[in-house]
């Protein structure tokens, strides 16, 4: 009986420290390998191995041989196990049983106590998770003709888009997995929600669940929207091997990483749309789109006649970073000149920045006036917080701002720099429009319009927050995307558009500047290629072409060293176009009026 005790002890605590990790695990990749199924087979083990030393054959003949006797110990055995985890064994006599063998205290009595208590409790849980799946199952199935929306996670990010896409789809199924019922308040009012929604909630993972049943004639949306990007990633591309000979499926990834970017273009994709939706860059670009004109509004009149965009980026984080780039490229336009200033904490912020575009960042780029060249001044200020006088005293310096950006990595940093940065500009008699990155939607509306005690305002964007960010018209119906889809299918095949984020972004890009052309009144922006004046093709052509230049740059390209087409590296992000405008063929040119027009 020691033996048993000792073998049953270490089952014990192998189960709990499995049950401590899978608890707090991000990853649950199976269908079997959860914290319930795992302390279910840990305890029953150990119950089986308490019961066989106190198994009585006192009543077999003695002529039986031993292997028989054996066999017969560990069937009663394994039927005593059973008889525990249902309730249906008597107790008293098992632990009589177990006093007659080990009298007085013992830790094996006390084992056997407490897995006697703990197994019909776990029995009922099993069952309530089994029935509660199997609900799931059978309102999943009654939902066959519909459109499917499955999330991956039923976290804040998802119910929001849950709830926009119920408000436009009244009879779609909308489906949450890996859906826990803890006890934190947050879960619990997320899983509110979901059932306000009427949305089915599995408790597994999105990958072990079969989908396949779905009606071909009806869609199925996934997304891969848990808080771990690894995860999503990794989800996605099971997703895709499962999915990829089903008809009308899309799938969308979550995830702002170069890894998660690699692993989905390599993917053999088969009949699945897939598109990574990178929320930072869709941040920036959305903003542009439908905001970005005011930067040229705002431009202030130099006294040779050009308007000068000012623009002060406050953290050079994911947001801060990505929106330095897309003001380089946006801010191409006839009659203007743009200069950027980007102030972060961190001593090699501008050395960083170097590193993602280094032609972009190269003196003999940036600054510079070069005919029908790229034209901007970048100057990031390393190494100063934005709670210090030298900030202050900076800003107080920068007295021909137009527009101010702060993403500072939390609301209440981003809240608090805005607000100071207002009184800084009102102090030297300035009114730049100020952008700051808030999530939480419900701060967001609350600082809507807000003034100070005597009713001033404030005059501050708030954007970025969950609610707007996860709607049906941002992540699946995106206006900007189909612009950039229609201008795509000029040159390429539609899937390369959602396969190759380079033809993504690129076409996005150009959707956006074109956008801000047609509203500057630039010649020939909103007519087609066929269309235009040989004036208005010249003014296209050469602005198009400074817009790529600078967007190229951006993105980390640098000159390849050769006119010849055969010197363009992709791997290397070398591109031979990355010259002045007259430096082109005629076939490049006549490309830069296809891209620039309508």
């Amino acid at each position: 009986m020691i033996i048993s005790e000792w073998i049953a002890g270490i089952i014990l605590i192998a189960t709990m420290i499995s049950f401590i990790y899978l608890l707090t695990s991000k990853y649950k990749h199976t269908r079997f390998l959860t914290p319930l199924y795992t302390v279910f087979a840990g305890c029953f083990i150990a119950v089986f191995v308490l019961m066989v030393p106190i198994i009585d054959l006192s009543g077999m003949p003695e002529s039986i041989n031993a292997g028989l006797r054996g066999s017969a110990r560990v069937v009663l055995a394994l039927h005593n196990t059973l008889q525990v985890f249902t309730i249906d064994v008597g107790a008293q006599e098992i632990l009589e049983a177990i006093q007659t063998a080990m009298p007085g205290f013992s830790i094996y009595f006390v084992m056997m106590s407490v897995l006697m208590i703990i197994c019909p409790v776990l029995t009922l849980s099993f069952i309530l998770s089994f029935v509660k799946n199997i609900s799931a199952y059978l309102r999943l199935f009654l939902s066959y003709g519909k459109d499917w929306y499955v999330f991956s996670e039923l976290n804040e990010r998802s119910i929001y888009l849950a709830k926009d896409i119920r408000k436009n789809h009244k009879n779609a199924a909308l489906v949450f997995t890996d859906v826990f019922g803890k006890e934190e308040e947050a879960s619990y009012e997320l899983i509110e929600q979901a059932k306000e929604c009427g949305a089915i909630c599995f408790k597994n993972d999105i990958i072990t669940i079969n989908f396949r049943p779905h009606n071909r004639k009806a869609q199925m949306i996934l997304f891969a929207i848990g808080a771990n990007e690894t995860e999503n990633t990794d989800q996605a591309l099971k997703l895709i091997e499962m999915y990829k000979a089903s008809q009308n499926i899309r799938l969308f990834v979550f995830s702002t990483r170069i890894d998660g970017e690699i692993l989905l273009t390599k993917a053999d994709k088969g009949n699945v749309k897939v598109r990574r939706v990178n929320e930072v860059r869709s941040l920036v670009n959305r903003n542009l789109y439908e905001c970005g004109s005011k930067l040229f509004e705002n431009a202030k009149e130099m006294p040779d006649g050009t308007k000068k965009i000012s623009a002060v980026i406050v953290g050079l984080g994911q947001h801060g970073t990505e929106m330095l780039k897309a003001l380089t490229w946006y801010c191409q336009m006839d009659g203007y000149q743009v200069e950027i200033d980007a102030f972060d904490i961190d001593e090699k912020a501008e050395d960083r920045f170097s590193a993602l575009a280094p032609e972009l960042m190269s003196k003999d780029y940036n600054g510079i006036i070069i005919p029908e060249e790229a034209e901007y001044t970048i100057r990031i200020h390393s190494g100063i917080d934005v709670t210090t006088k030298t900030f202050d005293d900076a800003i107080s310096n920068l007295k021909n701002t137009t527009y101010t950006f702060i993403s500072l990595g939390s609301d209440e940093a981003n809240i608090r720099t805005a607000v100071d940065m207002r009184m800084q500009f009102e102090r030297i008699k300035i009114k730049p429009t100020i952008q700051a990155i808030v999530c939480n939607s419900d701060a967001k509306k609350a600082l809507n319009g807000i003034t100070n005690y005597r009713g001033q305002p404030y005059d501050i964007g708030f954007i970025g927050d969950t609610e707007d960010s996860y709607s049906e018209g941002v992540i699946l119906n995106s206006a900007l995307e189909a612009d950039a889809l229609r201008r795509h299918m000029r040159w390429g095949a539609e899937e390369e558009f959602w396969q190759y984020e380079y033809n993504y972004n690129s076409s996005v890009a150009s959707a956006i500047h074109a956008k801000a052309r047609i509203v500057e009144g630039i010649p020939g922006a909103a007519k087609k290629e066929e269309d235009l004046t040989e004036e208005e093709r010249h003014t296209i052509e050469k602005l198009e072409h400074r817009r790529w230049n600078a967007y190229m740059r951006a993105e980390g390209y640098i000159y390849s060293g050769s006119p010849e087409k055969s010197s363009r590296n992709d791997l290397a992000k070398m591109h031979h176009d990355l010259v002045d405008f007259s430096s082109l063929t005629e076939e490049e040119k006549r490309k830069d009026s296809r891209v620039g027009t309508q």
